[in-house]
């Protein structure tokens, strides 16, 4: 059994995380602004050093899209080292590294950090570290889609394809890696189908039974060209095998 932190494991991902390890037995510490006893604001790091002492890993899920990563993570990184806590895995994004948009930035950044961070100890004693990157969940497929639904007309960035993967099939990924050795990037998990978002939309759209002319709609700036162009793809890793009409069926059902 080993003792593993979940940052954000109160969150839609963090929660599937921790409930994994628990299944195979592990002991596992939640971590999140609220969740009792370890209440901690990864934006201050107050509390990280009782949270992180004596765990055999950490698995940091915890992400703010309004910004703060890069500083959330080096409150983590900090103590992680004054722990000496041996593994530490990150979830990613496919793309953060094509797609210059502002949120992908900063977590690309955090892998910077991470693997500067584990460069900086020796390797018999340092931080191991893990990254995986992964696609869109279909979670945030349908945030997208159902919240452009609520107007008269659905509207859509033109031309963008993705390639949404279930949030489980990620957590059962990330608490295999958790309990596993250090692994340094690992491979891409992508979901199942490469599929034009109109595509998604009509999915949605029938299984809600609502009915909304979907309307193109084409936009400017480099990240939209980097979605158009797919850098957020990994069509050679679709790993993933529920599909977003699976998941609509689970979550409307």
């Amino acid at each position: 059994m080993k003792s593993i932190l979940v940052t954000g494991g109160t969150g839609t991902l963090g929660s599937l995380v921790c409930d994994r390890l628990r299944e195979h037995g592990h002991e596992v510490r939640v971590l999140s602004r609220h969740a009792k006893p370890y209440a901690v604001d990864l934006r201050d790091g107050t509390g990280l050093d009782a949270a992180i002492d004596g765990v055999d890993a950490i698995v940091h899920c915890a992400t703010a899209p309004r910004g703060g990563d890069d500083k959330a993570a080096a409150h983590l990184l900090a103590a992680a080292r004054r722990a000496a806590v041996p593994h530490l895995v990150y979830i990613s994004i496919v793309g953060v590294d094509r797609v210059p948009l502002g949120y992908y930035r900063v977590k690309h950044k955090v892998e910077r950090m991470i693997e500067e961070a584990g460069a900086k100890s020796p390797r018999d004693s340092g931080l191991g570290w893990t990254v995986l990157r992964t696609t869109q969940f279909h979670d945030l497929v349908f945030r997208l889609v159902a919240g452009a639904a609520r107007l008269p007309v659905l509207p859509l960035p033109s031309g963008v394809s993705t390639q949404p993967i279930d949030t489980a099939e990620v957590a059962y990924r990330l608490a295999e890696l958790a309990v596993g050795a250090p692994a340094g990037r690992v491979e891409d998990m992508g979901g199942p189908e490469v599929r034009p978002l109109a595509d998604l939309a009509r999915a949605y759209l029938s299984a809600t039974g609502k009915r909304r002319p979907i309307v193109p709609v084409r936009l400017a700036g480099k990240a939209y060209a980097g979605f158009r162009a797919g850098a957020h793809l990994t069509p050679e890793r679709a790993v993933g095998k529920v599909t977003f009409e699976q998941f609509l069926t689970r979550r409307l059902g």
